[in-house]
């Protein structure tokens, strides 16, 4: 009897391990995977005007050109240099907490007639995601307006945060946060309307470290109502601005004077001044030095053949490398982003987690240049969105699309661990309005790494979802609006392609993921090798999509948002926002990622100023934080859930100090500081205090990283000896 029961206790645990080691052995395939326990999906509450947002992007006046066009009975080939450009506009958006109670708001720019609009979060004050229009309260809706991109930033170090709206030919606006929910045009005085140019998008950083944030703008061509631009490679193009914060809300241009139009790589028969169509820009330490370097994308246009196929090149990923007193030189040829594409936005990040930063740009894709407009062979990958990688040297290598295949068409787009396992992820969306074909072949990509750089198409993420087929999203930004620690997507579109409109697919297909959903919407049908009839059938306005994500993989998250300390702390000099700041994070026993806090990028639109940082399964993490002037501050300990703001502290660990005393006193000076202002909470004090010191000496005893002996690392120490013998 004993022996019989203790045989049939042997096989029942026998049992047990077996199963648990089943359910072990698929749970090791669902994490290598990465399909089970990390997928999440996004679902749009705005769709059929719900949580309260009813955008509609409205024409510009320049539709009334292609109006007219399309009434003849053929347009020729000859004519499409005379199509307008982005006729239904070219709107973008801000995910920014314009009133400071905590939860992030959406401005969304728009056309004459209609409100830019100005969406209040209801979040904090309903514990419900709902929106609601505060456009004409806050004094923001400039209805006279045809805009186009737009971005934000604490211009004055008030503590709220400014916005700075483009126009479509005709002057920018800068509208003053004055604190209590509503703004004032300060335009005129603060010398911010920048003449009447057709600009795309723009980006605050400050390029000269005196810690004000400064504008920089990106223009396309002398005018919209034709595409001429497109078609001639440099005769009709607009040099980008930049412009210099001078104090009491004023700018100065320094264009000339910065560097910036002085541009390289262009062919030896392109003018001296010449210039190319820029889509999206950003401000950017790029190479990790401590300055704002500036980043932006040119068009190739599709009317200029590239070198290899007879005509020139001049659609470039330009990179401006910043002196640190805010003099740019174009390295784009060092760099090796002098390969041309019809380049539309930019995201960053460090995809591979090699510690450089990388950049992705988005482009044309491998569809529509099948078919419209180039008559040459196509080869696939020559105008792929596609991922560059930061090399020591301040070069980038192009990896190509590894088993992607291919690509579609993007504009927005930005780097983001969307499901929060610990690496960062790729997310873009567009379309492209071409005149006789309106290309739609991206339903919203996102590119799901597998935390070596290399991606997969993950098509559930917006399974039950808005259909982005039907969409010719411009504007895309990031952010957590409903504060689960999951970040939301918000994209604008400015066309929208209701059933029982036709989108055709595409007759080539790479063998890619991206064939099943490569589609076009045929508005006008060849009648001959070089003419076309309109087909009779136009589009909707396009209109807003707020997706949400499910936020249900189980996987740990938290969130800081960066605190710079001019006027609060006497040696602080970094701009309120943090702006320009670079976060790296790296979760318990996870890879290090890294997050610019940037003022503008994607395309036309900027994301929220929160850093979201996945965690996968772990529970902790470090923060390590370079402040624009290159100081660097750590915090261990980050745990799990936890929102965080974390302040300017410069003081550099990795500075040159006489003692660590000196270190603590230069620390313990500035915390106190801050706590006096009051904003500085005393138990995160005493961390902030821990960490700087555990950094201080953990560096010294483990050696200083490879790079502290190079030109970045001894800026950083010359900065910081400057700040601390002048306070």
């Amino acid at each position: 009897m004993l022996y019989s029961k203790r045989k049939e206790a042997m096989a029942a645990t026998r049992l047990k391990i077996r199963a648990s080691a089943v359910v072990l052995y698929l749970t090791a395939v669902q994490c290598d995977a990465g399909s089970i326990i990390n997928s999440v999906s996004f679902h749009d509450i705005a769709a059929n005007d719900g949580a309260g947002i009813s955008y509609r992007r409205v024409e510009s006046v320049r539709d009334r050109i292609w109006d007219a066009l399309k009434a003849q009975p053929v347009l020729s080939a000859s004519q499409l240099g005379m199509v307008p450009l982005k006729s239904r506009g070219a709107p973008g958006v801000a995910i920014f907490d314009y009133d400071g109670d905590g939860d992030p708001d959406l401005y969304v720019t728009n056309g004459p007639g209609a409100a830019n609009t100005l969406y209040a979060n209801q979040w904090s004050e309903r514990g419900a995601l709902e929106f609601i229009d505060r456009s004409f309260d806050a004094g923001v809706a400039a209805t006279d307006m045809d805009a186009s991109g737009v971005c934000y930033g604490d211009i004055d170090n008030d503590g709220d945060q400014d916005l700075y709206v483009l126009g479509s030919g005709e002057p920018n606006r800068l509208f003053e946060n004055l604190g209590n929910g509503t703004f004032a045009d300060i335009t005129a005085s603060s010398g911010m309307g920048a003449g009447s140019h057709y600009s795309a998008s723009c980006s605050m950083g400050d390029v000269n470290g005196d810690g004000l944030l400064d504008i920089v703008i990106a223009n396309t061509s002398d005018t919209w109502d034709n595409r001429l631009a497109i078609f001639n490679a440099f005769g009709f193009n607009d040099h980008n601005q930049l412009f210099t914060n001078t104090g009491d809300r004023t700018f100065v241009d320094s264009s000339e004077a910065s560097g910036i139009r002085e541009l390289a790589g262009f062919p030896d028969q392109a003018p001296a001044d010449a210039a190319s169509v820029t889509w999206a820009i950003a401000l950017v330490d790029y190479d990790l030095d401590g300055d704002a370097d500036m980043v932006w994308v040119d068009d190739q246009g599709g009317g200029v053949l590239p070198a290899n196929q007879g005509g020139v090149d001049r659609g470039f990923i330009h990179i401006m490398n910043n002196d640190g007193n805010g003099r740019f030189s174009d390295v784009t040829v060092q760099a090796g982003t002098n390969r041309f594409g019809d380049w539309k936005g930019l995201s960053f990040g460090d995809i591979n987690g090699d510690g450089y930063m990388d950049l992705f740009a988005t482009n044309v894709g491998d569809y529509v240049l099948t078919v419209f407009p180039r008559p040459l062979p196509y080869e696939l990958g020559s105008y792929a969105s596609r991922w560059f990688l930061g090399q020591p040297d301040g070069s980038f290598s192009d990896p190509g699309p590894g088993g992607l295949v291919s690509s579609v068409f993007g504009w927005g787009t930005v780097m983001e661990d969307y499901d929060n396992d610990g690496d960062t992820d790729i997310i873009y969306y567009g379309g492209g309005d071409g005149g006789p074909l309106i290309e739609v072949s991206n339903p919203g990509m996102y590119l799901n790494n597998d935390g070596a750089g290399g991606f997969r198409y993950d098509l559930d993420a917006l399974d039950g979802s808005i259909d982005h087929s039907r969409r010719n999203v411009q504007g895309l930004a990031s952010g957590d609006l409903n504060q689960d620690g999951f970040v939301d997507i918000v994209s604008v579109a400015n066309l929208a392609l209701p059933p029982p409109l036709p989108l055709v697919p595409y007759a080539t297909h790479w063998g890619s993921d991206a064939d099943a959903t490569a589609f076009f919407f045929p508005s006008f049908t060849p009648v001959s090798q070089t003419g076309f009839s309109w087909n009779g059938m136009d589009p909707a306005d396009g209109e807003l999509a707020v997706e949400i994500n499910s936020a249900d993989n189980g996987n740990h998250w938290a969130s800081v948002r960066l605190m710079g300390t001019a006027g609060l702390a006497t040696r602080g000099v970094v701009n309120r926002d943090g702006i320009g700041a670079v976060v790296r994070f790296t979760p318990q026993g996870g890879t290090t990622v890294m997050h610019p806090v940037l003022g503008g990028a994607s395309y036309a639109s900027q994301d929220s100023l929160t850093v979201h940082l996945g965690m996968g399964r772990a529970r902790k993490g470090v923060v390590d934080v370079l402040w624009p002037g290159g100081v660097h501050n750590r915090l261990y300990g980050l745990r799990a859930s936890e929102r965080l703001v974390i302040p300017e502290i410069p003081c550099s660990y990795l500075d040159d100090w006489d003692s660590a005393h000196d270190y603590r006193h230069c620390v313990a000076r500035v915390l106190k500081e801050l706590s006096q202002a009051g904003k500085l909470q005393k138990g995160l004090k005493r961390r902030l205090m821990r960490s700087a010191m555990r950094a201080f000496h953990e560096t010294r005893s483990h050696g200083r990283r490879d790079d502290d002996s190079s030109d970045a690392g001894k800026s950083r120490r010359r900065y910081v000896r400057q700040a601390r013998h002048g306070a």
